[in-house]
């Protein structure tokens, strides 16, 4: 199979052999593929190689080979955001989680515009965790993993002073406030849900709760094996002496 033009955001690249990528990219018509660059180390090569570089969207020609398809072409179609601080730190863990969660060669339409709306708030220096948190709303809704952000597992609309757990089985639970049993750092309220069904941006105070909900759900996707930039956030953390780092970047 030839591709021509295809359009892409690269999540991830690494070396092969001496001269050689192996990239990882999200494509608009075929999902997520992995393409073999080859002889893109060489001084001739710099342009073809700046293009292949995390967050970029590019535009490719390729053959594919079995799993992997052969790079004949590729140029980048914008400037990239920053990768600076906090939103490169932001940047590795959506790409992380979406390498992570989403199989080759499975067309995700909805998955692709959804990366396209997070690259520009990302440029547009929106606030980080919110922007983390709606990603990873769509991200599951594009792969079927999805919740109804305004209904309860039962089927009972948000109650917007009640406290819910997220269930990645079985929907959002309300957790009854009793002796104590509602944790406020874990469970977030139905306020902040319903922010997710509407896309209004909750008060900053209500987010981290929902972060620490949403952690949970994609774990139990993602399985025993956790997220690489999870575990650089917590020894950033650690070396803080506190949750700042987390807390900035959102992830």
């Amino acid at each position: 199979m030839r591709y021509a033009a295809e359009n892409a955001f690269v999540l991830h690249v690494r070396p092969w052999r001496e001269t050689s990528l192996l990239v990882e990219a999200l494509t608009a018509r075929h999902g997520r593929m992995g393409i073999v660059a080859r002889g893109v180390m060489g001084p001739r090569r710099q342009l073809l190689r700046a293009a292949l570089q995390p967050l970029q969207w590019i535009r490719f020609d390729a053959v594919q080979h079995g799993e992997m398809a052969r790079l004949t072409q590729a140029e980048a179609a914008d400037a990239a955001p920053r990768l600076v601080g906090d939103v490169a730190l932001a940047a590795f863990y959506v790409n992380e989680l979406t390498l992570r969660l989403t199989p080759r060669h499975d067309p995700q339409p909805d998955l692709f515009t959804a990366y396209a709306r997070l690259r520009e708030r990302l440029r547009a220096g929106d606030s980080l965790p919110w922007t983390l948190r709606r990603y990873e709303r769509d991200l599951l809704q594009a792969l079927g993993l999805g919740f109804d952000w305004a209904y309860d597992s039962e089927g009972q609309p948000l109650d917007p002073a009640a406290r819910y757990r997220l269930d990645a089985e079985h929907g959002l639970r309300r957790v009854p406030d009793v002796s104590g049993m509602a944790s406020r750092r874990d469970t977030p309220s139905g306020l902040v849900l319903l922010t997710l069904a509407t896309d209004e941006a909750p008060p900053p105070a209500d987010l981290g709760a929902l972060r620490r909900a949403m952690r949970c759900v994609l774990e139990h996707h993602l399985g025993p094996r956790g997220l690489t930039s999870w575990q650089m956030l917590g020894e950033l953390a650690r070396a803080f002496g506190a949750d700042q780092p987390s807390s900035s970047t959102g992830a």
